[in-house]
């Protein structure tokens, strides 16, 4: 929709009030000033820029790279992965007290603020262990308690963090806009990985040392990309609840509405069970197996080449920026593709390429044509095809969670993905344990079987507003 109105076969129009002056809290009875809504996407986008460049040293092939010089096992790979997943659970929690607080951003401010801010304990770490006062194996289990905390508490800000852009974003707009915002993310890590990886691989104190510099200036650009949500329009959660709820009560004495499904009112008593909702349901089948399957061997990607291939960090992080070039360049195509055709039929068809790639792996060596021609065209093809699939599975859960309560909608959407991607994790590092490299590539075809496979429920997916 071009205003943050919602749609309704009958004219029944949901307006925003006026805003004054950033950060305020909105209680969604009138309508978003256009100008509010381009300063909160563009708000929103600078955030996702700033974000992109905390996530680069906190994660991905940097954190794997630190690991990997301080020895440690497979097991505690898959832990680093299954970690960010399993603490997912606790997003229901994070939800039922979000929508006790009167404001999105300071909900937002307090809990993704404090867990970057904990990142400073590790650079402390990091610190301490050039100087001899901790080892590799103190400074592994720092890293790991550091990766739990930090996401437990972003844990308990994400479902809020989505219910409040999902208010923000026009609907018909949503494909466009995600795919714009992804795609300066990406632009973001096609520029800042290669030279985070080049800092670190020649930094004069040993990578130890670099990679703790490069963490610091992350968790600096984190913190000030929480403060370009200063401003975002703000919501206010009880005002969302209970107007909706006020919505419920008129349409139940007018029975000439139909209730659009992107609302999800129901006549009788309007109030609609989760367990009832099979769209729902359905959605969390599909979210959940995907998820299990893709991280059987998501995880251990990185491990393979830097470990089982020996690469050194900075080839790795020219492959990483690769792919975050390839995502850069089709994620507005699949954003401007899924607002014509809908997300479901991309999922479906980009789901199947994406499930065949782990076999993609086999047969990868060390020689000049792998390094320099194999290596770079996976990873350009994985950033192309994994853009479409991040895009359009939050698109269509949007689509398909209610307004009321929204957030807790995205919480138990998120644990269960969260505790079925940890326990693929858990499982593909059990089997690289005890089986080693060849355990690695088994793993890889055996998440290809397991990736077809849950594309299944999508056949029984409806997407709303197609048909």
């Amino acid at each position: 929709m071009d205003s943050v109105q919602i749609e309704t076969t009958a004219p029944l129009t949901l307006e925003f009030p006026q805003i004054a002056s950033p950060p305020t809290t909105l209680s969604p009875i009138s309508r978003i000033p256009k100008d509010a809504v381009r300063t909160s996407l563009k708000a929103s986008t600078a955030d996702c820029v700033l974000a992109s460049v905390y996530s680069l040293g906190t994660g991905g092939i940097l954190l794997s790279n630190f690991l990997v010089e301080l020895g440690a096992s497979p097991m505690v790979f898959g832990m680093l992965s299954s970690i960010p997943m399993l603490v997912n659970l606790i997003q229901p929690l994070g939800a039922y007290l979000s929508e006790r607080t009167t404001s999105r951003f300071q909900y937002s401010l307090w809990t993704h603020g404090i867990g970057r801010l904990l990142w400073l304990v590790l650079v402390i770490g990091i610190a301490s262990a050039s100087w001899g006062v901790v080892n590799a194996h103190q400074l592994v289990i720092l890293t790991l308690l550091i990766v739990l905390f930090s996401h437990l508490l972003g844990g308990l800000g994400t479902a809020s963090w989505l219910s409040w852009v999902a208010m923000i974003v026009p609907r018909r707009l949503r494909g466009r806009y995600f795919g714009i915002r992804n795609s300066a993310g990406s632009l973001t890590n096609l520029l800042c990985v290669p030279m985070a990886g080049l800092a670190v691989s020649h930094w004069s104190g040993g990578t130890l040392q670099g990679y703790g510099v490069v963490l610091l200036v992350s968790i600096v650009f984190g913190i000030v990309g929480l403060g370009c949500q200063y401003f975002q329009v703000d919501m206010n959660p009880q005002s969302q609840n209970t107007y909706i709820s006020e919505i419920q009560s008129e349409v139940a004495k007018d029975e000439s509405y139909e209730i659009p499904q992107s609302i999800h009112i129901p006549k009788n008593q309007l109030t609609e069970s989760i367990w009832k909702n099979s769209n729902f349901l359905i959605f969390l089948l599909y979210f959940s197996f995907w998820t299990l399957a893709v991280n059987l061997s998501a995880p251990f990607f990185n491990l393979y080449m830097l470990d089982t291939l020996d690469l050194d960090v900075s080839y790795v992080t020219i492959y990483n920026s690769l792919q975050a070039g390839a995502t850069l360049l089709m994620l507005i195509l699949w954003g401007k593709l899924a607002d014509k055709i809908g997300n479901r039929p991309i999922l479906i068809c980009i789901g199947i390429l994406v499930a065949v790639t782990p076999m993609l792996w086999l047969g990868i060596s060390v020689n000049r044509l792998d390094i320099w021609l194999w290596f770079p065209l996976l990873h350009i093809f994985l950033g192309g095809t994994w853009a479409a699939i991040d895009l359009c599975s939050n698109n269509i859960q949007l689509a398909i969670a209610p307004i009321k309560n929204q957030s807790i909608y995205f919480a138990i959407a998120a644990a269960v993905a969260g505790a079925s991607g940890a326990l693929g994790a858990t499982i593909g590092s059990f089997i690289i344990q005890f089986s080693q490299s060849g355990g690695l590539l088994g793993l890889f075809a055996l998440s290809s079987l397991f990736r077809l496979v849950a594309l299944a429920p999508l056949m029984f997916l409806k997407e709303p507003g197609r048909g």
